[in-house]
């Protein structure tokens, strides 16, 4: 019931399993899509070109739109598409966790109205921290994961589908998984108490006391929380002379990719960055050695908003990089 509040779903039909996002990406299309159909894949980066990985994994013909990197398909171009051929669902990635990048979901949903194609969403970065109105917007799947914006240790992969999609699943008959099947997960999601795989017990515990905390401090301010803090992260690196991989009207609320200025090396920033007290990832694909990727979501608070952005100042002195001192600290307060 708390999943369901998060995601503003009334009437769908949640599942979580042990396993990470990409399992939660192959439940997903292999529950919604036959063989003998096709998807359409909207990708804006590294996760929609894993998408299409798993349908050519099974057989599953898919179509692609692929944006440039750092920015998001726009919706003429699904309109286009549509417009051309029938496809069983559509697939789109919120937040793109190597781009950086944030699609127009709710202009996506806005068109698919028109037409009969299933909308699921990937929503592994984007989910808790970024509105998801499934109801209202008209998503029929939201597959997600609990180590991003649920602020959980990572170990299971969430799905919920709506009443249209879980129709669609059970019209399917039998399909090529056994793990993957959501019939046979469906009794349990009812009742916990029957067996059909080990559940990781600890994890779904956790994920329970994350979906309190989200509900306690209240979805909408939760947005808006997030919304802020990525601003002032985004001023701070700005302010020390850091530009975006993300086109600006792309930017996501829970994370940043940036690129490094001269004379600052990806693995050294990293490092002394981590001694620290601060982990931020490489870039994926492309922009590999040429950015890092700082995640702002979950429970994050102001105080270690202001905590990183003090480290990273302090991480650019020790190597030398010059800067106007607390400069960052700043710009990001004035946000704050």
């Amino acid at each position: 019931l708390n999943l369901k509040d998060i995601l503003f779903c009334e009437r769908g039909e949640p599942f979580i399993i042990s396993g990470a996002g990409t399992l939660a990406m192959e439940m997903a299309l292999l529950n919604v899509v036959e063989k003998k159909e096709s998807c359409l894949i909207l990708s804006q980066g590294f996760f929609g070109q894993r998408m299409a990985q798993i349908a050519q994994s099974f057989g599953i013909n898919c179509d692609v739109i692929q944006s440039p990197w750092g920015e998001a398909v726009l919706p003429e171009k699904l309109e286009v598409k549509l417009s051309e051929k029938d496809y069983a669902a559509v697939f789109s990635t919120h937040v793109d966790t190597a781009t950086g990048s944030c699609a127009p979901v709710k202009d996506y949903a806005e068109i698919l109205k028109g037409y009969g194609s299933l909308f699921v969403l990937d929503g592994v970065c984007a989910t808790g921290g970024i509105e998801e109105r499934m109801d209202h917007w008209g998503v029929d799947v939201i597959l997600t994961a609990a180590q991003k914006c649920f602020g959980v240790p990572p170990g299971l992969c969430i799905l919920a589908l709506s009443e249209k999609a879980m129709e669609k699943r059970k019209k399917m008959g039998a399909i090529s998984a056994y793990y993957s099947d959501l019939l046979r997960w469906l009794p349990i999601m009812h009742d916990p108490s029957k067996y059909f795989s080990t559940p990781c017990v600890n994890e779904i515990r956790a994920f329970y006391e994350s979906t309190k905390i989200i509900l306690e401090e209240g979805v909408e301010k939760r947005f808006q929380r997030h919304s802020l803090a990525a601003r002032a992260i985004r001023a701070a690196l700005a302010a020390l002379g850091f530009s975006f991989f993300t086109k600006a009207p792309y930017l996501a609320d829970t994370i940043s990719v940036a690129y490094y200025p001269d004379g600052i090396d990806d693995m050294p920033f990293r490092r002394a960055y981590f001694d620290k007290g601060i982990v931020v990832a490489g870039g994926l694909g492309e922009v590999a050695g040429k950015v890092f990727r700082m995640g702002h979501m979950g429970n994050l608070s102001f105080s270690q908003v202001q905590f990183a952005i003090e480290a990273l100042e302090d991480t650019l002195s020790l190597l030398g990089y010059k800067f106007s001192p607390q400069s960052g600290i700043l710009a990001a307060q004035a946000i704050l």
